[in-house]
């Protein structure tokens, strides 16, 4: 809420924007400065960095790729259920001492799971310790949209370019994130992991120092509004189901890569996806779009179901680069509306609690989309994996089809 009890909700209430056409850079930025961006891009990079960087590291020092995915699945687990708790925490308590104590205690979790990887320590304590550095990771994404969405107080359209700068700057780290770990493998497996641990303890605590982080004083009360409505479960879902078509994604290019002789380049070809993503989101924050966001939901996801088709009939590294390349047009807009859906219906001050929800959401989508599609690959190969994508879009398109309504969403 602002400073006479109104609440701060972007979307619904507030002056009438004046954010027009290619302003929106120059006043998003005027919100937060040029140095919060930046600090922000830096911060959310290890959580991004631990999965595969756990993967690779207990991978080479034990051999066991099914050790590694227990410890990569503890780290995602752990982020998964505590996204929530970190946000909850950070709208009753502030983002600072929130952050602060997060990103310290993330930095440590890394630093001992590195130490017990090179230790050899039993695969039970490293499994525990990136179920921790999980749990601690300090969500500096979701907490940076409310952060935002505070400091819009109610102008609709700057709200709308605020929430698509912050998408890109997501879509941005978790392309680069897994990139600059496969760098700092060549090195040592254990490299990318202490750079993670490195940059939370310094970026996070300059994230949760920032100006800006008063913003959220304003609303730093308990609420006994309901956090869960059914429009908020809505498109928890939708990201759940988003996440489980990235999933499905990944393993549908990594099997077939293999079949082509290729497999070191699977990395890069699902990166190819965030490229485009990145592009359409700068493009959302220089001009918001017109649509409602319903509509704009229900529209982007009908695309990227009919964007998945393709994929079934790839057969070299060219049509799958382009197939993919040409997906990823879909995924900013998808993520980025309804995060602006979510600032709609959540209560306003519950803001980062509601955000970190839906973080989750695409967190575990997308680790039971790679489960499924896995074993449907192993055994029918990449196009079951690339069904399972289409059927994951066509699913989410129906739920926005349905629920996506005025009443709901306005």
């Amino acid at each position: 809420m602002d400073q006479t009890g109104a609440p701060i909700t972007g979307l619904r209430t507030g002056p009438a924007s004046t954010t027009r056409g290619g302003a929106g850079f120059r006043d998003v930025i005027a919100l937060s400065g040029p140095a919060l961006p930046v600090v922000s891009f830096l911060a959310r990079l290890p959580a991004a960095m631990c999965p595969i960087g756990s993967l690779l590291l207990v991978n080479d020092r034990t051999g066991s790729i099914a050790t590694a995915g227990l410890v990569a699945g503890a780290f995602a687990l752990g982020q998964a259920t505590g996204g929530p708790l970190i946000g909850r925490l950070a709208d009753r308590k502030g983002q600072r001492p929130t952050v602060l104590a997060a990103s310290l205690g993330n930095a440590a979790a890394i630093a001992f799971l590195v130490v017990a990887a090179m230790a050899g320590w039993p695969s039970v304590i490293q499994g525990a310790l990136a179920l921790m550095a999980g749990l601690s990771v300090p969500q500096v994404g979701p907490l940076s949209r409310s952060r935002l969405v505070s400091l819009a107080k109610g102008d609709a359209r700057l709200t709308s370019s605020a929430l698509s700068f912050d998408g890109t700057v997501d879509e941005t780290s978790f392309v680069t994130g897994p990139a600059l770990v496969g760098v700092l493998a060549v090195i040592d497996p254990a490299a990318g992991m202490l750079v993670a641990a490195g940059l939370v303890a310094v970026c996070g605590p300059l994230f949760a120092l920032h100006r800006t982080a008063r913003a959220e004083t304003v609303r730093r009360t308990s609420s006994s509004r309901r956090l869960l409505s059914p429009a908020l479960c809505f498109l928890c879902a939708g990201m759940a189901l988003q996440g489980m078509v990235f999933g499905s994604l990944q393993t549908g290019i990594t099997e077939l890569t293999e079949k082509l002789g290729q497999p070191g380049a699977a990395g890069l070809v699902y990166g190819l996806m965030g490229v485009p993503s990145a592009l359409v989101g700068l493009v959302m924050t220089a001009r918001p779009s017109r649509l409602a966001p319903r509509t704009q939901w229900r529209l982007v996801i009908i695309v990227q179901t009919a964007l998945c088709l393709p994929l079934l009939a790839v057969g070299s590294m060219g049509a799958l680069a382009l197939a993919v390349t040409v997906l990823g047009l879909t995924y900013a807009p998808n993520i980025i509306t309804m995060f602006g859906l979510t600032e709609r219906v959540a209560p306003p001050e519950r803001m980062g609690e509601a955000m970190a929800v839906l973080g989750s959401g695409i967190i575990l989508g997308t680790s039971a989309g790679a489960m499924v599609s896995g074993r449907l690959a192993e055994t029918l190969g990449h196009r079951a994996a690339f069904w399972s994508a289409v059927a994951c879009a066509g699913i989410a398109a129906a739920l926005a089809l349905i629920t996506a309504t005025r009443r709901r969403y306005g």
